[in-house]
């Protein structure tokens, strides 16, 4: 089958010679989108990652499409729609980030709890004042958790570890899990007002799009943190830019933001129709908020250890291979 595998660096490019030469393969640095589409029309397999689009404007110029191997976990920047309409099976990673994900989202509540950006850029230009850095200390504090699936479950694991309480909600509890791990649920409005660290582990579904929004900041205790490793639409990031100006926020750390090409590249701004399914108000909402001194922001680069980037490649080859042998696993539900 011909396989073109997109957004590769030359280690992953390296890593995926071991589909030759029962395949045609090819590889590429760039995403797949419309831009780049034409040029791999004929192809029967295509991996992506996360900065691909893969809408039905893309997907239809791929006339021989049996398989999409998303190199993530989530796949919304998948058409699910059109590939059930079309026959084509979408393959993701479920499993390949738990604890790294977890400990990043740990990483920014430490570091914003401990004023440590600033804490270090300060003594680099040799003034060691402690002045405005004094934090808080994680033992004894509430997390709020919101999705307790793999991610969740670790970051809660980390969290007791901690000696910190933990009470979470899910659309669907798992009981097992708050017995051993020592949580216990509750609905949102009551995990909002408990925490004093609020950490988001949910996918982009219809449902979670700005899941946090203006009613739920405002049920949060004041001085809290907002901890979001999860994705950008999960948070209304004007409400959070009101939240942190009003005060009502201690501080947010953030690994996701929504319209994150637009921000890498704001050049797109200026393309033709870039408007469309973009919301201005929010990207300059995205601005404001890097520009907070209570605000951490990360290049979505929660997944980047060198141990998920190779669980990452080595569970989509064998994705590619199974499907190929007529024994498909990792398979997505088409929506």
């Amino acid at each position: 089958m011909k396989v073109v595998v997109f957004e590769t660096e030359e280690w992953e490019h390296q890593a995926c010679l071991r589909l030759k030469p029962a395949h045609e393969l090819s590889c590429t640095r760039e995403p797949l989108d419309a831009r780049t589409a034409a040029a791999h029309a004929d192809a029967e397999i295509v991996s992506t990652f996360v900065n691909s689009k893969l809408g039905a404007d893309v997907l239809a110029q791929f006339p021989s499409l049996k398989l999409i191997a998303t190199r993530s976990t989530g796949y919304d920047h998948i058409d699910l729609g059109w590939c059930a309409a079309h026959g084509v099976a979408v393959a993701n990673v479920p499993d390949y980030g738990d604890s790294t994900v977890a400990e990043h989202a740990f990483a920014l509540l430490l570091a914003v709890a401990r004023s440590l950006v600033e804490a270090v850029e300060r003594t680099r230009r040799g003034n060691f004042s402690q002045a405005g850095l004094r934090g808080f200390e994680l033992r004894g504090k509430t997390l709020g958790v919101i999705g307790t699936g793999r991610i969740g479950r670790r970051a809660i694991e980390i969290a007791r570890g901690f000696g910190m309480t933990v009470i979470a909600h899910d659309l669907y509890p798992d009981a097992d899990a708050a017995s051993r791990l020592g949580f216990c649920y509750a609905d949102l409005d009551e995990v909002l007002a408990a925490a004093d660290a609020l950490t988001l582990h949910v996918p982009a579904t219809p449902g979670s799009a700005s899941l946090i929004s203006d009613r739920e900041f405002g049920l949060m205790k004041p001085g809290a943190i907002l901890i979001n490793t999860a994705r950008g639409n999960v948070v209304d990031v004007p409400a959070l830019v009101r939240a942190l100006s009003e005060g009502r926020l201690r501080a947010a750390g953030l690994d996701v933001l929504p319209q994150e090409p637009l921000i890498r590249e704001e050049a797109q701004i200026f393309r033709e129709a870039w408007t469309e399914g973009h919301d201005l108000k929010a990207l300059v909402a995205n601005h404001v908020l890097l520009r907070f001194p209570n605000v951490i922001v990360t290049p979505h680069n929660a997944y980047n250890t060198e141990s998920a980037v190779r669980r990452i490649i080595e569970t989509t080859l064998e994705n590619i291979e199974a499907f190929v042998r007529g024994e498909p696993r990792n398979l997505v539900t088409h929506g």
